[in-house]
């Protein structure tokens, strides 16, 4: 019967996207909707940009081992980054009525920064996109017992095929229906798992002392605190997802509140994961605590009705938040890589060079799910890479006085730099991603000293 379910949600999905096909008449309706998105459908497309296997599989699963103080980076720190967006930057972006992030690079500093920021921001994606995939092949390995690797493969397929048909139209649409299907699958878990545990409030006080703790109590545990918050809460701002949903709204206003009611309705269902993988292991302590906790709860011990909303809830967000990570760095790779290549490009070209590429990252991407299956690791790195090169680089485009393209292309090199050294080379207790900021706030100091120093010696002479 699950089974059943299971085939029929993804096949509706792929028809879905078909149906979207019809909203296509140029690369603009593929790649930002044509501008037409409403409050809902935006608000539902912004919220189902991470709300996905991390968050259901792998934060719960991190909350069970490690409490509160091990879920910071999501979902607060996605919460955070959703409201900020709506706070300083939907307007601005909105306003520049460009198509990617690249662009805004290339408006702000020229044509070397965006081509350096386009490649950060395609590389950013593949494990975002990998961690989709593979927890896509840890749902049907548990639920139909099909090999992980095949089930990856499955999934990538079905997701590349509606995006490649409908765009960000396609996305936009199955975003809208996901969210209703997992608030409210997720809602009524919680709802039946709580209603058969008897004594709840005395076993929720049995859990260890600091498992609800928020704050850190050392200064080592406070600066690895501060690194989780802004992984995501700071290094998804300058992502084209994001970027690519806030355009597509109708008008500034709907992006502007749309961003708002996202980060809210983030933060709040994305409690209910934590919620439901707390009560597993207070009624199930023996069950071993890994990213199948969930699923192997849900289906081991849950009815037939509740085994199918947890299928449709968790297909949902995997499918929704894959979806528009692949759509993002395709739009980036057509938009600022691969056109330089393309004598005067017209539209109907650039249509057939983004669906293309949706097909190129999705193939990387399942290659990295095969090499690497940890969840919340793959997610981690790809918002890292961002935050230490592109970050620093938007806020200056967009708020300093004092900018230039050596200020931006230092900022880039010296933070990413940065962080690969101390993330790979020389590790190091301090957490990288501090560095790479840190390294990357220099960069454009720098920069920007230098590019007045230039200046200077111009008008001199």
């Amino acid at each position: 019967m699950v089974e059943f379910f299971i085939i029929l949600y993804l096949v509706i999905t792929v028809l879905i996207g078909l149906y979207s096909s019809r909203f296509i008449r140029n690369s603009a309706d593929f790649i930002i909707a044509g501008r037409r998105l409403p409050l809902f459908m935006a608000s539902s497309a912004l919220f189902a940009t991470w709300f996905g296997s991390e968050t259901i599989l792998g934060a719960s699963s991190e909350f069970a081992q490690h409490g509160l103080m091990g879920v910071m980076e999501d979902p607060f720190g996605a919460s955070l980054c959703l409201i900020l967006v709506g706070a300083f930057f939907a307007k601005p972006l909105y306003k520049m009525n460009i198509r990617s992030f690249g662009d805004f690079y290339r408006i702000k500093y020229g044509k070397k920064v965006e081509l350096i920021a386009s490649i950060c921001i395609v590389l950013s994606y593949l494990g975002w996109i990998a961690a989709q995939m593979v927890a896509l092949g840890v749902l049907l390995e548990a639920i139909m017992s099909i090999p992980m690797n095949t089930g990856m493969l499955i999934g990538a397929i079905i997701v590349c095929l509606y995006t490649w048909f409908g765009g960000l139209w396609a996305v936009a649409i199955t975003d809208s229906i996901q969210t209703v299907i997992i608030v409210g699958g997720l809602i009524f878990i919680a709802a039946q798992m709580t209603g058969k545990i008897p004594d709840l409030t005395n076993k929720i006080n049995e859990l260890p002392n600091d498992f609800f703790r928020f704050y850190p109590t050392s200064f080592n545990e406070g600066i690895t605190y501060f690194a989780a918050w802004i992984t995501i809460g700071l290094g998804s701002i300058p992502q084209q997802d994001i970027f690519q949903r806030v355009i597509a709204s109708k008008s500034v206003k709907v992006a502007v509140r749309s961003s708002y009611l996202s980060g809210l309705m983030y933060l709040t269902v994305g409690l209910i994961p934590l919620y439901i993988g707390m009560l597993t292991i207070i009624q199930y302590p023996e069950m071993e605590v890994n990213q199948q906790l969930i699923p192997q709860s849900v289906l081991v011990h849950g009815n037939v009705f509740i085994q199918i909303l947890f299928s449709g809830a968790i297909i949902s967000a995997i499918l929704s938040t894959s979806s528009g990570a692949i759509l993002a760095p395709a739009t980036v790779l057509e938009e600022n890589i691969l056109n330089r290549f393309v004598l005067k490009p017209n539209d109907k070209n650039r249509l057939r060079i983004v669906r293309y590429s949706i097909l190129a990252i999705t193939l990387i991407s399942l290659l990295m799910a095969f090499h690497k299956g940890n969840i919340y690791d793959l997610v981690a790195s790809s918002s890292a890479l961002s935050l230490v090169s592109l970050f620093v680089p938007l806020v200056g485009g967009l708020y300093l006085k004092k900018k230039s393209e050596l200020s931006a292309l230092l900022s880039i090199v010296f933070g990413m730099t940065t962080w690969l050294v101390f993330e790979y080379v020389y590790i190091i207790d301090f957490p990288a991603i501090i560095s790479g900021l840190f390294a990357s706030v220099l960069g454009w100091i720098l920069g920007i000293y230098f590019s007045g120093r230039r200046n200077h010696f111009n008008i001199l002479s």
